[in-house]
């Protein structure tokens, strides 16, 4: 190992001299204690190092050692169920070591070089392989087959492949290349700045059912989707995150905790284990990758730790998976990049964020989508990737929130006002958007019910229309409206109530599967079309406002899932309760 020694020392940013063989992006070792650090600019042979761990103690004249390759994470069996800090540390293994306080220098291998995993063999000898084609499987968890795959890089033919329980290091098989006999064990290394190569990007036009009625109605995203949830402070952007980590139909969730705070990560590691997969029947942790790197925890490794989280899921969209990933915050991301840009006194762009601010955020996002992965089998993996933004006071006109939302095609906008109403998830259905709702609606009108689209149209515009009648309510009074526009009033109040809102920590309104969403709204909209017709029939609005069948309308979200007879049932007390109206309105005339 090639060493320089350090002349400055700023914080988390470390400068040292004669690094002439260093490179940018390679990892270094500083000072006697080995703290992990990254080259992120080289001016001649000096080195600005930002250093992931805490640098108090160390000053000019310290050594810094080369290692000659970029940060990298390690890819195998062993990374479901387990949680690692912002340079894949495994948290576990970091207190086994050290205990309950992170201390510097540690170092824990990220996979368990001791636990054996019973690996079969698919490819034989004699095949010819090239990157991507699959070896063998090994059963991670009971819900994930870990596909493992030839490294890229390597191509020829098979020479050898084994079958039993072997650990990761172990050599499993034995590749004749061009430039030699390759042995492959269970391990890839991937510089995690780099994409995963994959042979084509193809159009997403599947959704990524995530059981909240106001996303999968309204604002639907498709496996290989990106999305942004900008919000203040309170308005509920970390339940969505873990409501999306829940229940998603993704086959793999990766868990970015960035620059968040430590008892958010301590909720995620509490409740995910008890939680049972609706698809699968097993515990939601056998599917899941948490990366923590709280708001406590060093600030450089905020930066690192979105890109090991995204490297890590490019690596199950290569097996043939759905993948979703969650990053909370991707404000406190770019609040690092901010910080070292300061110390190495960069010239500043928007309210002090590096120029290079966008660039960052689109090669981030770009990462994501639904691709044929490499393989001599065709395989299609889907990668869909969820930041939340936090932007300062809830001022979504600041560079994150809009350098992210011209890269990103769906805007899950969260509002205060309806935090602070308790509707929740606070997703304003004015301000949002989706950029997948002509895919999506095509997907549900074929799958789900022909008239699934017509009915989100219909909802949505019944909703925009209220805006207006408010207005006037607001200044002259709900009782000069006519009764079709109070009945208008009172349906989309029920739409917002009884199918928006919805309750994140009750059983059954946790998750609302399409086919339930489809019943409630079609019921509601039944209702409204209904009382139109009774209106017409001399019926009074006074006297729909009272009927019986509301209070089932406003409970049907509690209905359980198995029992969704009970929605239909609910049409014909309507018709029942409507004809009564009619009849003693005739008896009255």
């Amino acid at each position: 190992m090639k060493s320089g020694k350090i002349i400055k020392v700023s914080g988390p940013l470390v400068v040292a001299s004669g690094m002439e063989d260093a490179n940018v992006y390679d990892v270094v070792e500083v000072s006697k204690d080995k703290l992990i650090g990254e080259v992120i600019e080289m001016r001649g042979d000096e080195a600005s190092i930002q250093v992931y761990e805490e640098t108090t103690g160390i000053g000019p004249g310290d050594d810094v050692y080369t290692t000659g390759a970029p940060l990298s994470v390690e890819l195998g069996p062993g990374m479901i169920e387990k949680m690692f800090d912002g340079i894949q540390r495994p948290l576990v293994g970091l207190q086994e070591k050290a205990g309950d306080f992170l201390v510097r220098g540690v170092t824990v291998n990220p996979l368990d070089r001791e636990k054996k995993w019973e690996f079969k063999k698919v490819a034989n000898v004699g095949d010819e392989l090239q990157p991507g084609d699959i070896l063998g499987t090994v059963e991670e968890t009971p819900v994930v087959t870990h596909k493992i795959m030839v490294p890229n890089g390597v191509k020829g033919k098979l020479k050898d492949i084994k079958e039993g329980s072997f650990t990761v290091v172990d050599t499993i098989a034995i590749i004749e290349t061009k430039d030699g006999d390759k042995e492959l064990n269970m391990i890839q290394k991937w510089p995690v700045r780099r994409g995963r190569p994959y042979k084509k990007k193809v159009d997403p036009k599947e959704p990524l059912v995530t059981g909240q009625r106001v996303i999968d109605t309204f604002f639907p995203i498709t496996k290989g989707g990106t999305a942004a949830i900008p919000g203040p402070f309170g308005s509920g952007k970390t339940v969505v995150q873990h409501q999306l980590a829940k229940w998603a139909d993704a086959q793999i969730v990766v868990y970015v905790g960035c620059g968040e705070r430590g008892n958010e990560m301590t909720d995620v590691l509490m409740e995910f284990p008890e939680l049972i997969d609706p698809n699968t029947n097993e515990s939601i942790m056998k599917r899941t990758v948490l990366i923590a790197n709280t708001s406590n925890m060093p600030v450089a490794a905020r930066e690192a730790s979105i890109y090991t989280g995204i490297t890590i899921s490019e690596y199950f969209r290569d097996m043939g998976y759905s993948v979703a990933m969650m990053a909370d915050s991707t404000s406190r991301w770019a609040e690092a990049l901010r910080e070292m840009s300061g110390r190495l006194e960069e010239m500043p762009g928007d309210e002090g964020y590096p120029a290079y601010l966008s660039s960052r955020i689109a090669e981030f996002y770009e990462r994501a989508g639904r691709v044929m992965v490499n393989g001599t089998e065709e395989r299609e993996g889907a990668l869909s990737v969820i930041g939340a933004v936090s932007p300062p006071g809830g001022d979504i006109s600041e560079p994150v929130t809009q350098n992210t939302l011209r890269i990103v095609k769906i805007f899950w906008k969260l509002d205060y006002d309806l935090s602070y109403q308790r509707h929740f998830p606070a997703i304003n259905w004015i301000d949002s958007y989706s950029l997948y709702q002509t895919k999506i609606d095509k997907y549900l009108d074929e799958n789900v019910n022909e008239e699934f689209s017509k009915h989100r149209k219909r909802a949505m515009a019944l909703l925009q229309e209220e805006q207006g009648l408010l207005e006037v309510v607001r200044l002259v009074g709900r009782d000069t409206l006519s009764d079709e526009d109070q009945l208008k009033i009172d349906i989309t109040k029920s739409i917002r109530e009884d199918f928006l809102q919805q309750n994140a920590f009750h059983d059954v309104d946790t998750y609302c599967p399409l086919e339930k969403q489809y019943k409630m709204l079609d019921t509601i909209l039944y209702f409204y079309d209904k009382s139109l017709e009774a209106l017409e029939a001399g019926v009074y609005f006074s006297e729909i406002e009272e009927m019986d069948v509301k209070e089932d309308i406003a409970r049907m979200k509690y209905i359980d899932n198995e029992s969704l007879e009970k929605i239909d049932a609910i049409k014909e007390k309507i018709d029942g309760e409507l004809k009564k109206l009619e009849e003693v309105g005739d008896e009255d005339a």
